[in-house]
């Protein structure tokens, strides 16, 4: 990377951790971009130019949280231990992750947050969820006879049924 390219980053970082700290104190709907951009010593203009909305910039925050979530989950799966421990292990790991966001007050009561963060995840969360169902299925511990999308199609019943 060049100077500019490093600068650019940095300041992307800045933004995406000011937004993070104050979307987590008072939600989505009661930060500006004037807020994330003097907590992050960002113009707004550069805020603009880098994410182009609010909403952009909560959709990098998801991918920086899910990306992290990644991380540790595949780290998790390398390891020498039964197929429902990774399971349990990396469902722990991924709500860990979401409460970083919306564990807090001013998040919690935020359901426009909310549904941006879970628009931005979940294409990320499937991704993980297929490989562990492959990583199941070669184990043993899933049949390998039941299908991909039987299985995810069980999954989004049980999470219906939750919520």
């Amino acid at each position: 990377m060049n100077k500019f390219e490093i600068r650019t980053q940095q300041k992307k970082d800045a933004i995406i951790h000011a937004a993070l700290k104050l979307f987590k104190e008072k939600g989505f709907v009661h930060v500006s971009i004037k807020d994330i951009a003097e907590e992050s010593g960002v113009s707004s203009v550069s805020l603009y130019n880098y994410f182009g909305s609010k909403e952009g910039v909560v959709k990098e925050c998801a991918n920086v949280l899910m990306q992290n979530t990644i991380h540790m989950a595949k780290e998790l799966l390398k390891q020498n231990i039964e197929f429902k421990d990774k399971l349990s292990q990396v469902l722990e790991i991924c709500a860990d992750q979401d409460y970083q966001l919306l564990g807090t007050p001013g998040a919690v009561e935020d359901q426009v947050l909310a549904s941006l963060y879970s628009e931005n995840t979940n294409k990320i969360r499937m991704e993980l969820i297929r490989e562990l169902i492959e990583l199941g299925k070669k184990e043993g511990a899933i049949h390998s006879s039941v299908s991909l999308e039987t299985l995810l199609e069980l999954l989004s019943v049980v999470g219906t049924l939750q919520a």
